[in-house]
């Protein structure tokens, strides 16, 4: 598959673009000021035990205290039989060495895990661990056996540690692997003699475009264009030293007009932030990102092309299986994620329009699962969540209407107002009361709601007048007593 990279760096922020056949496939930002934590480890301290909950508050030098499961402590999970209770393991003011497994999303801290694992290019090292994992990707058993006979030829058995063998290793010669195992061990080392008082960071994950080379860049990459001199080159010495045999992909674009201009990338970003997304045959997603899930609603929209009602949907339900896929890797949604294609009586179409969505899912890099139709005909799935998303990153809630979608019309204000109005003069003995509103309130108690303003007036007795504030949006307003 014809694959490229584009990296885009300011002083502020980076941007990555993964490209296939000329049409991006993942956006991912990174922000100078807000890098993410997942990977990073810490030495921590541990602020609160909550036997309750099994979980435990973690101060790790951020805002926010991270939060640690009973399940994440690695002792715990591995010795079944001596399962102990948090309160047992942990106690107030405890030191602990954790790593970050999930990132702080809206309100929720940083989850953290104890069982630390650091990621190279082939291997990822689990210094607590002694077993050798290979991918569950790599699919061919004789190359499972040769790799696992690679590893444990490479590891003295007396030499502590275990690792896990990454999908980029399938055809990895043993000479890659060692240099992998020698930096991933050096790293360790590293980390474990840093003198800290805690909380203090031990170990931060690459920046962005380092990943991009550590864990995108594969055989099926031809070319890895970034548009920043400095950047370019720390990339070639990153190369050079750790994955030579991509260093000559790397290319140091200059052109006068902006990379991500280019490639058509910025038009990709903006769609990526709209809630509709259309399909070429007509037909549209709807896309609503919660607290809690994310709901995906396909409709047939001027769709007609189906030479009957089924094969039209069945027509819009695979086509939207396929963009689907694209819009998850696009927008990075995790957590739950509730699919609504168009209801399909056709037993055939439905397992069709499935293996059709987990065919597309597959080029997924993200951990997922994906359940069948309901009862009610909607798929169920989720997708490993560790950063923020898209959205998330370049967005904040709207705050006229603070993300409801919605605005309280003019009249309902006007009808809050009054109410307002006889609750004050109730309270106070004012001289006047004014009316502070935005300009389409003001508008309506002169037009349509005059009447109601005036049989007001009259009752209360005292005279009230009105007040353009061209900053207030249409949901505020404000009472000044004369």
């Amino acid at each position: 598959m014809n694959e490229e990279i584009l990296i885009n760096v300011t002083p502020q922020e980076t941007r990555v673009a993964v490209m296939q056949q000329g049409v991006v496939q993942e956006l991912h930002v990174e922000r100078s000021g807000s890098r993410g934590l997942v990977g990073n480890i810490y030495l921590g301290e541990v602020s609160r035990v909550l036997p309750g909950m099994q979980s435990a508050f973690i101060q790790i030098g951020l805002d926010r205290a991270a939060f640690l499961h009973v399940a994440d402590i690695w002792g715990h999970r591995h010795n079944h039989d001596e399962a102990k209770p948090i309160e047992r393991i942990l106690h107030d003011g405890q030191k602990l060495l954790v790593q970050v497994i999930k990132d702080p999303i809206g309100t929720k801290g940083a989850r953290l895990s104890t069982q630390v694992s650091i990621a190279g290019r082939l291997l990822v090292y689990l210094p607590q661990e002694s077993h050798i994992g290979i991918s569950q990707r790599i699919e061919d058993e004789a190359e499972r056996a040769l790799l696992r006979e690679k590893l444990h030829h490479l590891i003295p058995p007396d030499e502590p540690g275990g690792f896990i063998v990454r999908t980029m290793a399938e055809t990895a010669s043993e000479k890659e692997l060692g240099a992998d195992i020698e930096y991933l061990r050096k790293l360790w080392a590293g980390i474990k003699a840093a003198p800290a008082a805690a909380p203090a960071l031990l170990y931060r994950d690459l920046t962005l475009s380092l990943r991009v080379l550590r864990d995108f860049v594969n055989d099926q990459c031809e070319r890895v264009q970034v548009d920043s001199r400095e950047t370019f080159q720390r990339m070639q010495t990153f190369a050079n030293d750790y994955t030579l045999s991509f260093a000559d992909r790397i290319q140091h674009y200059s052109g006068d007009r902006p990379l991500f201009d280019l490639y058509g990338v910025e038009e990709e970003i903006e769609r990526a932030l709209a809630r509709r997304v259309p399909l070429k045959s007509g037909g549209y997603l709807i896309i609503d990102q919660t607290e809690a899930l994310t709901t995906i609603d396909v409709n047939t929209g001027g769709f007609v092309g189906g030479r009957t009602f089924d094969d039209t949907i069945f027509k819009t339900n695979l086509e939207a299986a396929q963009v689907i896929a694209r819009q998850l890797r696009l927008r990075n949604l995790g957590g739950i994620i509730i699919l609504d294609f168009i209801d399909m009586d056709n037993e055939v179409h439905r397992d069709a329009v499935l293996s059709e969505l987990k065919k597309a899912l597959a080029l997924d890099r993200t951990r997922m699962t994906v359940n069948g139709f309901t009862q009610l005909g909607l798929v169920e799935m989720t997708r490993k969540r560790t950063r923020e998303s898209l959205a998330h990153i370049l967005c904040e809630p709207c705050p006229t209407c603070q993300g409801r979608g919605a605005v309280k019309t003019a009249q309902t204000i006007c009808y809050e107002v009054l109410r307002e109005l006889l609750r004050e003069a109730r309270q106070f003995d004012a001289r006047e009361f004014r009316i502070l509103a935005s300009q389409m309130v003001i508008d309506m108690f002169l037009d349509e709601e005059s009447q109601s303003l005036a049989m007001l007036e009259e009752f209360i007795g005292k005279p009230i007048s009105l007040q353009v504030e061209t900053i207030y949006t249409q949901e505020q307003y404000d009472i000044v007593l004369m």
